[in-house]
Parts: structure tokens; sequence; C-alpha cells
């Protein structure tokens, strides 16, 4: 049965409401002279057969012929109808709808220029409003007799996740440059999205990224890359961790009696524990894994091993520098040395060429003039 509205008004009771149709299902008998109270927040359109005819905003307003001219004329001319009138009222929220979130349902592949393939989530809040309630209820809302932000939530961040997706691909190099650019990739992303929401009736007003996040195993690789970071170069590291170390364990020997002295005895045998295990630590960590035998020589004089790349015996203190070749076979020798260590052939004596008296090399067995052999 027909009932006469005579009163239209609507208070959204959750706040996240858009859209709340009168009546609910079907068409409302609207009295000639009805009062249609609209909110400051609100507009109110009227609908006759699925089309958006005559809009109200904030304020009351009595339903007359002057100011329903649309619908009055459609509804007078078929039928001669005066009063009642048979339509649907869309009451739209025009507020700013905060706090509406987006997020990624699957990670996204994304490729690292470090890493290689990572799979990301992104997370993060968007606001929006209501600017063209007729577009928005022709294209999104329909019949419904109640739309709210949690129906075109979904929507959104697909549509947010597909701009996230293209805009990884085009801007970002690796996600270790990720925290310092999330104002600019959130600019980004919003000016991406504006005509996605605009054609829908839609503004979207504020749009911010909160995180980007990586799966537990690349963040634990990116910890690890920063605790290398962090401890630079190992030499000066176990130097500082050497000293820390000593100072904490003399901190205790201020204090006289027996505590006193075995702090300061413990702190001996930690500095002295330490200043055996750092060269160890030292090396291991450098690549030397373990003690390191050194390579020794003979001393041509004494014949007492000496370490390679000494410059005197430590015995005797003969000269080890390499100056001078044997003539006859080559072998290295000591600066001082008079006959070679390995065919005996005297050195630093100077030839004469006995057929035509060239000076010659000691060791010289052909004339370098003449060619005659020397004797």
């Amino acid at each position: 049965m027909s009932q006469f509205m005579e009163i239209l008004e609507w208070f959204d009771q959750t706040g996240d409401e858009i859209v709340h149709r009168i009546p609910p299902e079907g068409s409302a008998d609207i009295k000639m002279g009805a009062q249609l109270i609209v909110r400051d927040n609100q507009m109110a359109v009227f609908f006759k057969d699925g089309k958006g005819l005559d809009v109200f905003g904030g304020g009351r307003h009595t339903l007359t012929t002057k100011n329903l001219p649309i619908l009055t004329k459609i509804l007078s001319l078929p039928w001669g109808f005066k009063s009642p009138f048979r339509a649907e009222v869309y009451f739209t929220n025009m507020k700013t709808f905060l706090n509406s979130k987006w997020g990624t349902k699957d990670p996204v592949a994304f490729k690292d220029s470090k890493l290689g393939l990572v799979r990301l989530r992104a997370f993060g809040v968007y606001t929006f409003k209501i600017v063209e309630p007729v577009l928005f209820i022709n294209t999104v809302v329909g019949t419904q007799g109640v739309y709210t932000s949690q129906m075109i939530g979904d929507y959104l961040r697909d549509i947010t996740v597909a701009r996230i997706n293209d805009l990884f691909g085009e801007k970002l190099d690796t996600i270790f440059e990720l925290p310092q650019y999330y104002d600019e990739l959130a600019i980004e992303i919003k000016e991406r999205l504006v005509n996605d929401f605009s054609k829908y009736g839609m503004e979207l007003i504020d749009f911010f990224i909160n995180s980007i996040t990586p799966p537990p195993e690349v963040q634990k690789m990116i910890d690890e890359r920063s605790g290398l970071e962090a401890v630079g170069n190992l030499d000066e590291f176990f130097k500082f961790k050497a000293a820390k170390a000593m100072g904490d364990a003399a901190s205790g020997s201020g204090a006289g009696g027996a505590g006193s002295a075995a702090a300061g005895g413990m702190g001996i045998g930690v500095g002295a524990g330490l200043g055996m295990m750092i060269p160890g630590m030292l090396a291991q960590n450098m690549g030397g894994g373990g003690t390191a035998t050194k390579e020794m020589i003979q001393c041509p004089k004494c014949h007492n091993e000496v370490p390679v790349g000494s410059r005197f015996c430590k015995n005797c203190g003969a000269q080890l520098i390499i100056q001078n070749k044997c003539p006859e076979c080559q072998t290295e020798l000591p600066a001082e040395a008079k006959f070679c260590l390995s065919c005996g052939q005297k050195l630093g004596v100077e030839l004469t060429c006995p057929h035509c008296s060239t000076k010659l090399p000691p060791g010289t067995k052909f004339c370098t003039n003449c060619g005659e052999k020397v004797e």
C-alpha cells in the first residue's frame, strides 16, 4: 500500500554510508508540499525511471512544482498528475571519507638491481569524497538502497595496486632506496589515480604510503648487509672492541680492598688475553686462517738461516743483498763473494787476450775482439 511521504531526511549513524536511498526499494509517494531536509554535508537527488532529475543542496526545501520543475514536467505531461509524485530520493554523503586503507592482497613482483627478483607488499591510506553525486549514483551505486565506503574499497584497492605495479617498474631501482622516496612515490601514484576516481564522480584528496615491505628472508639479507656496513673496517672494529673491553675491566679497580685487587687482576688478565687474541682474530678475518710460517734462506758466509728479505745476517752480520752474478754459470751471488758458490769460478779477476791484448771480463773464454780462445 502506498505511503505518502511528508518529511524526507537522512541521518548517517554509522559514518560509513556514502549513499542512502528512500525508499530502499521501489518508489515513494511524495506528497506535494512535503518537506525535504538536507544537511550541509549532503545532497539529495530525485530519480524517476532511473534518471537523475532534480538535485538539492543543504537546507529545508518545500517540494512544489516550482522547485521540482523537471520531475513535475515529466509526471504531468503524459498522466496529468498533480499529486502525489512517485520517485526515489538518493541522499549522498558529501563529506571527506578519512582513513580508507589500501594494501596488496598478494605480493607484487619487482626486479631489484641488487637483490634480483623480490616480492613486495605495500600498505597505506587515502581520503576521498563525492563531487558529482548523479554520476556516482549512475555509474557505481545503481539501485542499491545503501552504499558504503567499504563496498567500493576493494575496487579502489585493486586500482591502486595496479598503478603501484606500473610505477615500481618505471621509477624504482632497488628497495634500498624505498624509505627516502615514500613521499615522492605517493605523489606520483596519486597523480595516476586522479582520473580513475574522477570518472566515477569522486575526488582523491590525499594518498599516503605507510610501508613497502619485502618477504622475511629478504629483510634478513638487508639486516645482514646493514650490519656489515655498520662494522666497516674490521681492523678498526676489533681495536675499538679491545679498547672498550679493557676499559670496562679497568673501571672496576677504582675502589680499594680485595674487590679492587680482583678487578685489577682481572683487567690485566683480560688485557693480556686480548693482546694475544687480537692478532689471530685479525689474521682469521683477513683470510690468514692461522699462523704463517716465514720462509728462510741461508747466509752465504756462515750458512745460518735468516728470514727472507733480511739485509744482513743476524749471526755474522754479512750483507745479504745480491749484487753480483757468476760470469760462468750466472748464479746470483752476494756483493762481497770472490768465488762462485756453484761452480767455483774466481770473481773479480780481469783477463787479457794473449793475441790482441784486449781487456776482457773475468771468466771470458773467447776474446770479444779477435775471437781467439783465452787460456
